[in-house]
């Protein structure tokens, strides 16, 4: 399959999509048989640029990260961000096939980042370039492939925030199965280190350090934080590592272990810290890439075009480069985050044309819905 150039203003509407699906599809495999581990993204990124440069759009380029406007901006129009990254987590042990061999069987392409979130990248892309050579649009579209999601690292979409210019609200591409998570839980790891004093186990000597952590740990498992989002939910704290002890006969000095902390809309990260910090004994370290929650409201022109097509809003319990952002954010995609992270990875090849379509119609139903009541964006504005 190759690539087609056309100009959408002298084609069929339901023809341009199609070419666009295509597109989308060639591109996606293109992505999965080229290894782009959080950090790593180089080649993906020079893949996408060279893509976007083919299809005549202008990109700018910052690290590993890649962006495009709309080729008729009019500084004065609100600014709607599409994102999604281009980088993986690492191919788990349990995979039975070769996680960059992007191979269609039975309707579902298969390899590694096809579902998360290679094909909301390009999906979302598709959208970008259907709507690129319109000039009569009443938004100003941005388009934004970053790395770094999966590590929530500081060269990823956080990076270019301040490059982009104005923001008004953003779709964040992830898979929800083209549903619309219009809420979800932030995110922030703590290093926390619990310290005794080592001594002989036969003679029971020294402070062991396990046992300390171990009061620390009882309380991060049963702790309820006070104030509770009756949508989000309570903050969720779960310790999923720990580490000590040198060998069986040697008290440990030392015990290491993380805690990966969900917030809710009811508490800035600082607080939480602050609760956590007064109510045990360890040390603690938050690490880099703390992820606010995020949450748009029900009543949002973009939110409000989405039920009008038939979707439907939740709470996600993960977290994704929302939280970075200080705008409205709506997180849609095809997909399943089920499906995210797990071996031998697939996306429908279906989910991909059907992501493509729900994303344009709900860009044109809200843009017909504030072009017909202006006064229904301005307050998100």
């Amino acid at each position: 399959m190759a690539l087609q150039t056309i100009d959408h203003p002298n084609t069929d509407d339901d023809q341009f999509i199609n070419i666009l699906a295509n597109d989308a599809l060639f591109l996606l495999k293109d992505l999965i048989g080229t290894p782009s581990p959080s950090g790593q993204e180089e080649k993906t990124a020079d893949i996408l640029q060279q893509f976007m440069k083919y299809r005549g759009i202008k990109t700018h380029r910052m690290h590993n990260n890649i962006w495009a406007y709309n080729k008729y901006y009019k500084p004065g129009n609100p600014t709607i961000l599409l994102n999604s990254h281009h980088d993986t987590v690492k191919p788990n042990a349990g995979y039975t096939r070769d996680p960059y061999k992007p191979d269609i069987i039975n309707g579902k392409l298969y390899g590694l980042g096809s579902n998360d979130a290679g094909g909301c990248l390009v999906s979302l892309l598709s959208v970008f370039s259907y709507f690129y050579n319109s000039q009569d649009l009443s938004y100003n579209l941005c388009f934004a492939a970053t790395g770094e999601e999966e590590n929530s690292g500081q060269n990823g979409l956080n990076a270019i925030l301040t490059q982009l210019g104005k923001i008004d609200f953003a779709i964040v591409g992830e898979p929800t199965k083209m549903q619309m998570a219009t809420a979800e839980m932030g995110n922030m790891v703590l290093d926390c280190t619990s310290y005794g004093i080592a001594g002989h186990a036969a003679r029971n000597e020294g402070d062991n350090a396990l046992y300390k952590a171990l009061t620390d740990i009882q309380w991060f498992s049963t702790y309820q934080f006070p104030k509770q989002s009756a949508f989000m939910g309570p903050v969720k704290m779960t310790v999923t590592q720990i580490n000590a002890g040198l060998q069986h006969n040697i008290i440990p000095h030392e015990c290491r272990f993380t805690v990966d902390v969900r917030l809710s809309d009811c508490y800035k990260p600082d607080e939480v810290l602050a609760i956590i910090k007064a109510n045990t004994h360890c040390l603690i370290t938050p690490r880099e890439g703390i992820l606010k929650a995020s949450c748009i409201d029900h009543i949002h022109p973009l939110v409000r075009a989405g039920f009008a097509l038939g979707r439907t809003a939740y709470v996600s319990p993960t977290s994704s480069d929302q939280g970075w952002l200080n705008v409205p954010s709506l997180k849609m995609g095809p997909g399943d985050s089920a499906r995210s992270h797990t071996a031998d990875e697939y996306i429908f090849v279906d989910e991909i044309s059907e992501g493509i379509n729900i994303y344009i119609n709900l860009l044109k139903t809200m843009m017909y819905c504030v072009l017909h009541n202006p006064d229904a964006g301005k307050r998100f504005l």
